[in-house]
């Protein structure tokens, strides 16, 4: 499976925000929706604010693929549930300092339960599956 390169990692990271088109069970990409990145080591994760109540996220499920664009990166990914709180207590750390401007009205949101729960791994896409 390949993975980010390193231009990829770092400009998708510094990115603000990130396009996230889920794709549908035909296999093409739905309406983008714009969310939150979040690089953790060597990979990268979104969550949905509103927990597993969010469109993109209720679409997401359908196929657990989606096309992104950020940081003048555009990739195919398959979306991988991150379950483990070792990964989802550093991802709160992150999500902290990077939109800590918006700490009274965004950032709390994203990191309660309801939208831990639906923390996802983006996993690039090859050709032939992931």
């Amino acid at each position: 499976m390949a993975g980010w390169t390193r231009d990829e990692l770092e400009s998708i990271a510094a990115a603000e925000e990130l396009e996230l088109a889920p794709l549908g069970r035909d296999g093409r990409p739905r309406r983008p929706v714009t969310i939150w990145v979040i690089r953790h080591v060597d990979d990268l994760y979104v969550r949905s604010w509103r927990g597993r109540d969010g469109a993109w996220f209720r679409a997401a499920q359908l196929t657990h693929e989606g096309r992104i664009r950020a940081g003048g990166v555009e990739r195919d990914v398959v979306l991988v549930e991150a379950k483990d709180d070792d990964v989802n207590d550093p991802i709160d750390d992150a999500y902290r300092k990077k939109y800590h401007r918006y700490a009274d009205t965004y950032v709390g949101p994203m990191v309660r339960p309801e939208a831990r729960e639906t923390t996802r791994k983006l996993v690039p896409r090859t050709e032939g599956g992931t």
